[in-house]
Formats: C-alpha cells, structure tokens, sequence
C-alpha cells in the first residue's frame, strides 16, 4: 500500500498561483500528488498559468492534475479525516495538535489494523491572508498549529504545506521501517574507514601533550585540566584510523619545523 497517494492536499480560495505552485513543488517532494483546490482565484488547471507553472519548478505534473471545486465540503467528501492548519485560537475548545502530532494521527487512520486501507486524510490550508474561517474549521476534526516565531509568525501556504509533508512523510518511512535502513550505521551512512582504537588514541594523546609541552603552550608543571579536556574532546569525536594518522602528522610537522 502507498500511503502517500491517500494523503490529499486542500487549498482554500489561494489568491496567488504562484502559491499553488509553490506547494505543487512542496507536494511533489514529499511524494504526495492529490491536490485539491477550493474556489481559487486565479487559476485553472489545464490551462497554462507562467505564475504557477515556474513556482512548480518540475512538480507540474502535480499542479495540472489539481481538481477545483467550489466547496470544502465536495473536496473532502470521500475522506475519513480532515486536518486543519490555524493560526488562530477558538472561543470554542477544538482538538489542536502541533505537525508531529498530527502525524500521529494520519498514522492511525492510514495503518488501520482492520487493513482499511482506501481510507484517506486531507490536510486543509487557508487563504493567505486569513487562513480557515470558523466554519471551515468547524469542518475539521482536528486544528494544526504550526508553533512558529511568536515575533514573526507569518508562514507562506507552500512552506506549510511542506511542513506537515514533512512531518507526515517521515511517519509513513518510520512505520515502513524505511528510515533505519536509508540511515544505518553510527553516522548514518556506511564509514569509509575504521575507527580509530584505543591504543592508537592513546599514542595520539601522548603526542599531543608532549607537542603542546615543547610549544609551551602546556605547563607541565601546571597543567590543569588541558589533557583531561582535550582528551574527551578527541574521544568525543571518535577520529577513525586515517584521522588519527593525519593529526599526528601534523603534530610529527610541528616538531621538525622547531629543529
């Protein structure tokens, strides 16, 4: 089952076609290609749009097949859960949850245990200017908020919706058990060479010391806590073999540019 094709994404009355390229593009890199446009203001799809089409930048295929309708309810008519995003809070106590959150909760309507797989979700963003009305949230089962600079919160309609894509694509890979082998390993792609050993960090630590002694930058007299500091700052690092090599040459330079 793709998951990804049950995921829709509802634009509500956009003023800008740039703004529905925009989050063509978005859509199309999360994987995502149901897109849904409710009574927008300049734009028809099917028919060329310069705005929207360089916005798309290669997610054309998305923005051509959008389907517009007049109304929030005939674009989520067939959905079993319906997700708006809002900025504002509501007289009326509403569930509300951040991105990651509502993650979760597409995860639960799309991985039914019954196997209800044709179940979709739609994910609503409002105008511009003036987001979602009340009535249109009132069509929600749950409110999104996006927890953004509370100085400067104004959020273009393409980034939210890249946003939850994100948050959304990355529980679908987790629960398809993706992530970990996309990103394996201690750093999360296979190292190109061994790590270093202790024996081998230890020489390098006792070469340092000795370097820092002979540049005078160790009293040996009064060390403080220079090697104990230096020491976790190497073995925090977890240098492989070849790393190893390179800073002891560099310290083996030092020397000999002091002869």
């Amino acid at each position: 089952m793709n998951m990804l094709q049950n995921i829709r994404i509802v634009l509500i009355n956009t003023s800008h076609p740039g703004n529905i390229g925009s989050a063509a593009r978005a859509m199309k890199t999360m994987g995502f290609t149901d897109l849904v446009l409710v009574d927008p203001l300049d734009f028809t799809p099917g028919t060329p749009n310069e705005q929207a089409d360089a916005m798309a930048s290669g997610a054309t295929d998305v923005l051509h097949g959008a389907k517009v309708v007049q109304t929030l309810e005939q674009a989520v008519e067939d959905v079993a859960v319906v997700l708006g995003t809002s900025a504002r809070s509501r007289h009326l106590p509403w569930p509300l949850m951040h991105p990651r959150q509502a993650a979760g909760k597409v995860m639960e309507v799309l991985a039914n245990k019954e196997g209800l797989c044709d179940q979709k979700v739609a994910l609503v963003f409002g105008r511009e200017r003036t987001g979602l009305t009340n009535e249109e949230l009132a069509q929600c089962q749950v409110h999104i908020h996006i927890p953004t600079n509370e100085e400067y919160s104004s959020l273009n309609v393409a980034s939210a919706v890249q946003v939850l894509g994100y948050e959304v694509r990355m529980a679908i890979l987790a629960h398809q058990g993706k992530l970990d082998a996309d990103y394996s390993g201690q750093w999360g792609v296979e190292w190109d060479n061994e790590l270093a050993n202790q024996g081998e960090i230890n020489g390098f630590i006792q070469h340092l010391e000795q370097t820092l002694v002979d540049i005078e930058f160790l009293d040996p007299n009064n060390p403080k806590q220079l090697m104990p500091r230096l020491r976790r700052l190497f073995q925090r690092a977890m240098p492989d073999k070849v790393e190893i090599n390179i800073l002891r040459g560099i310290l083996k330079m030092i020397g000999k540019s002091r002869s």
